[in-house]
């Protein structure tokens, strides 16, 4: 089982950015996935957690400026970043779990993470 994150780089405040996280060895749509992330000094936080019954979860802090498809055929799910400001710089990482409401310690396998920086 493994999860590979991808897609991060440098963008200037307002750009966007699309965030890949491709997974081997299950299959996607039978569980939730989590995006998170880690700014420097900061504790990981939760951003976005996609339901396989397509419900979604995220904090106000991206509501309206984040948002998750996932590609069956791919075994992919992408997180589409828009209006990126530079608190949102940080490293993001994809998990798995049995459900978003999951604490972050059962979610069970994990990208390595791809890093965001939002800097002019």
């Amino acid at each position: 089982v493994q999860l590979q994150a991808s897609g991060g780089g440098l963008v200037q405040p307002g750009g966007s950015l699309r965030l890949s996280c491709a997974a081997s060895g299950f299959r996607l749509d039978d569980y939730d996935i989590g995006w998170f992330r880690q700014a420097p000094a900061k504790e990981r936080e939760g951003i976005f957690c996609s339901s396989r019954d397509g419900t979604t979860y995220h904090p106000n802090s991206v509501k309206g400026r984040f948002t998750v498809s996932r590609d069956s055929a791919k075994n992919t799910i992408y997180l589409q970043m828009r209006d990126l400001q530079p608190e949102d710089t940080g490293v993001y990482y994809c998990a798995r779990a049995g459900g978003c409401h999951y604490p972050e310690t059962d979610f069970d396998y994990w990208g390595k993470g791809t890093q965001v920086t939002v800097s002019s």
